[in-house]
């Protein structure tokens, strides 16, 4: 019996806690740890998309409003969309789920990260949700109402550089040198802050 119940306390301590490592087990691989961007009071509380992210959320509603309308116009053989499809279309596209966008830090830098946005990295936190999604619909209709459905349906039918010139990259836009943000937002009144 005393052989028996050594070789098992041996084998016990073979392949307990304490053990890896022994009999041939592969290393653990090292950990690794990503912090989640820090967000300043304004990223967090802010109904308003802050200054240094508006170029990516104007390049982010573009590539959004480009794929609806592209959409559309498959079903419809892609032909032009009456006046009234591509009205309820952009009326769709800034009221959509934007919970697929959100906050990274890249380099310690903060940026959007989404759909049709460059520069996302794998291997980083990304905050979503929150006030992202309210901030680009927000941002959204403001485009749609600065500029017009007409006029936006116009630029896209001429292709998705000339309505991403138009949003962000033109004299009022959100990407134009020297300048971070885009058309400005409301201003809010004192007791909604």
């Amino acid at each position: 019996m005393q052989p028996a119940l050594a070789t098992w306390l041996l084998l016990g301590l073979l392949t307990g806690p304490g053990a890896e490592g022994m009999c041939g087990d592969p290393p653990a691989a090292p950990s690794r740890s990503i912090p989640a961007p820090q967000l300043s009071a304004e990223e967090r509380l802010s109904p308003h998309m802050p200054e240094s992210l508006r170029c990516d959320a104007c390049h982010a509603i573009a590539f959004q409003i480009e794929e609806q309308l592209h959409k559309a116009e498959g079903k419809v053989g892609k032909k032009a969309l009456s006046e009234s499809d591509y009205v309820e279309v952009l009326e769709r596209s800034c009221s959509q789920g934007w919970e697929s966008y959100g906050m990274q830090e890249l380099d310690g830098e903060k940026r959007l990260a989404g759909p049709g946005l460059p520069r996302q990295e794998p291997m980083t936190v990304m905050v979503t949700g929150g006030p992202w999604p309210g901030r680009l619909s927000k941002m959204c209709h403001s485009y749609v109402g600065e500029w017009g459905e007409a006029q936006i349906y116009g630029a896209h039918r001429r292709g998705p550089a000339a309505l991403r010139e138009m949003f962000c990259h033109g004299e009022k836009g959100a990407c134009a040198s020297g300048k971070a943000g885009g058309p400005a937002p409301p201003k809010a009144l004192q007791n909604e802050l």
